[in-house]
Parts: structure tokens; sequence; C-alpha cells
């Protein structure tokens, strides 16, 4: 059986090593990458940036990695589209690919919203290795950048600008830094724990076009801005989709099988949706592609009930983690701040945990996200549960 797959992302590459490790006799794999790179750590692009690692400490495995486990690589070749009635890709040049079996794992790309002048030359996104080289090679003429977007990248991003020697002004269109992540109490924190480490936060921050050496804002506002980076998420990338007849709304839509509307193609990873979400998170990736590659080699093995979200961050010298659920009808909280840069929030419905934030308490992370996880009875426990104390391991058993 020859399994083909599009993307060499997270989900692309744990695929292929979750074939490779199930031992099929007779089972072929190929990988086929839009991006001139093996498969890297995407989150660690801001560290690249800042030029904390080099680009051969970025990749997970080398090329003989693969070799070992007879998985075909090929880099640099874009697939046009797919023809599922041949059981066959098509490659950008033409070349067409035959399978038993395919994975699209094609990921995401930045999303770049319609500002006016977001063409001019100095605004970048940032989403793969090429992306941080230009950022790097331009801020070498640069004295001051703004980061529009104060999400997880965006934050990261301005820490890598920041450690380039630039001022940085991060541009929050909301009341607070990581909305998706934290409330406004977490939010207010975190912003204070950023400026400490010299990256100027600015809430409320609607821009309204970008111009040569300043971002205007709704308000009239001009920011300084040599270079400009936008962090305003991602989308999936659809345009394979698109070309070939898969359904899809903000994602390739997939079943609990994660298989797509044709026969023996599946989804898995940034570009898939699944009960209308798209996940956009690495923990999603892998998950979907491990079950995806069970049904690839035996039909309806596997079901995929959806990831729990979780996010971690690690900024300004705090740890930073939000998991499950944090806004919702019907949560009850439970909060403490205990100390600078210290905020740990639990979200309880019906005495059991469905969500958490921790800022500054690594210690905790892994027991806190397994409890979110397994969403455990937490009845008559109440405040006791904030404490640096409190038995974590025991409410597991």
């Amino acid at each position: 059986m020859k399994i083909v797959i599009i993307g060499l992302g997270a989900a692309g590459a744990n695929a292929a090593r979750s074939i490779a490790a199930a031992g099929r006799a007779g089972v072929q794999v190929e990988v086929y990458g839009a991006e001139p790179h093996l498969y890297y750590a995407r989150p660690k692009l801001p560290d690249f940036l800042a030029g904390e690692v080099t680009q051969d400490q970025l990749y997970f495995y080398p090329q003989a990695w693969y070799d070992e486990r007879h998985i075909a690589v090929h880099t640099e070749a874009r697939v046009a589209r797919v023809d599922a009635a041949a059981h066959r890709i098509i490659l950008s040049e033409g070349t067409a690919i035959t399978y038993d079996r395919l994975l699209v794992a094609a990921g995401a790309r930045s999303f770049l919203p319609l500002i006016p002048g977001a063409d001019l030359p100095g605004v970048f996104t940032l989403r793969t290795i090429d992306d941080a080289e230009r950022i790097r090679a331009y801020a070498r003429g640069c004295t001051h950048a703004a980061v529009i977007g104060g999400g997880l990248l965006g934050l990261e991003a301005a820490r890598g600008l920041r450690a380039l020697g630039l001022g940085v002004t991060v541009l929050e269109r909301g009341p607070y830094l990581l909305q998706r992540q934290l409330d406004e109490q977490g939010g207010a924190i975190l912003g204070r724990e950023v400026e400490r480490l010299g990256i100027a936060v600015a809430a409320d921050a609607d821009t309204d076009h970008i111009e040569r050496g300043a971002v205007v804002l709704k308000s009239g506002l001009r920011v300084p801005a040599d270079l400009v980076l936008v962090a305003a998420g991602v989308r999936a990338s659809l345009e394979l989709a698109q070309a070939s007849g898969l359904a899809a709304n903000r994602g390739i839509v997939v079943n609990g099988r994660l298989e797509t509307s044709a026969s023996d193609v599946y989804a898995a990873g940034d570009v898939a949706e699944f009960n209308g979400t798209v996940y956009g998170i690495i923990p999603a990736a892998i998950e979907q592609a491990q079950a995806a590659v069970r049904n690839m080699l035996e039909p309806c093995s596997a079901e995929y009930a959806g990831t729990v979200p979780s996010n971690t961050l690690k900024i300004v010298g705090i740890d930073l983690t939000s998991v499950g659920q944090i806004v919702g009808d019907g949560l009850v909280a439970l909060r403490q701040s205990d100390g600078p840069g210290r905020y740990f929030k639990l979200l309880l419905k019906d005495n059991r945990l469905h969500g958490a934030i921790l800022l500054g308490h690594k210690e905790k992370v892994s027991l806190v996200t397994q409890a979110v996880t397994r969403h455990v009875d937490v009845s008559g426990y109440g405040e006791a549960l904030l404490a640096d104390g409190f038995d974590w391991k025991a409410l597991l058993r």
C-alpha cells in the first residue's frame, strides 16, 4: 500500500513517523512539502529571528532519520490538485503521483488583513524560516518596529525583534493581550510583564493604515515603525481543496475518522475542520495525524473526538499556560494573583474542572492540564485548589 502525505509540518511529519513506527510490511510512504526545508519547529521561529537558535537547531530530524525509516521526502514540491477519482496527485510542474491512501496536511498561511499600506516594503508576516530570514535582514537598517496583533505569535515575535535591538510596540486591537487565552485581569498582569521587557503595549489600538515610517491608528495616533510585523493569526491553506473539489468551510471538512468528502483522502492539522472547528494548535495536529494514520492503515479503527485547547507561552521570564474552556455560560471562576507576574484561575462547571489559566505557575501545569482534560470532579475543594500545597496528584488518582 502506498500512502502519500501532502505537507511536512506537524501533522504531516508526525503522520509519517506514526506510519513508520507501525512497521507494516509493504507500506510505502511519500511526503511532499512545499517549503525547501525538512520538518522544523515553527514555534521557535521567534527564537531564530532573535538569533538565539540556529537554523539547524530548528529541525526535528536530519535527512538520515527519514532515510532510515524509508520515508521518501520531497521538498519544494508543490501539489496543484488531487485527482481523487484516479487516486493521484498532480504536482505544480505537472508530474502525477499515484496513491492508495492520501493525507492532506497542507497546513495554514499567515492572515494578512486588508490594511492600506500592507504591501509596502518593510511589512512582514512570520510563518516560515524564509520569513524570519527576510525580517532579520531588513531589521538591520531599522530602529523601531510595530507588531500588529497581541496574540501568542505577536508577543513572541515582539520579543525576537527586541532582541535584535529595535524599539518595539505591540498594537492590540482589543482591551488586553491574549484575549483567547486570558481574562482581563490576567491580560493586565501579562501586559505589565511585557512592558518590563522594554516592549511597549498599546491596547484598543485599531490600525487604520500603514505608511512609510509609521502605523497610523484609527484614533489618529502615529506609531513610529521602520518595520511592521502583522501577527493577525492564520487561515487554513485551502487552495488545494478548492482546486480538487474537496468539501471545505474554514478548513477541509473531516469526520471522526479524519476522512474528507473524497474516498481514501484524509486531512489533519491546521488545514482540517472537525465539528466546525479548525484548531490551529500543534496538539490537535498530532492527535489528528495519529488517528488518520490508524484509519489509513486499518479502516474505521480510530475515532477522533476533538482536542482540549492548550497553549503555552514563555516570555519575559514567566510561563503562561491556558488550557480548556476559558469563557462560556455557566462557568464558575476561582482566581488568585499572588505576586508580580503570577496569576492562577480555574474555571468550573457543575463542580467539574473545564479550564485553567496559569501565569508563573509552571510547576502545576502538567497536573492541572490533566485535570482539565479529564474534567475531574472538584466538589468541596473550593479555594483550596488554588493553594501552592494542594495535592493535584491525589485529585487525579
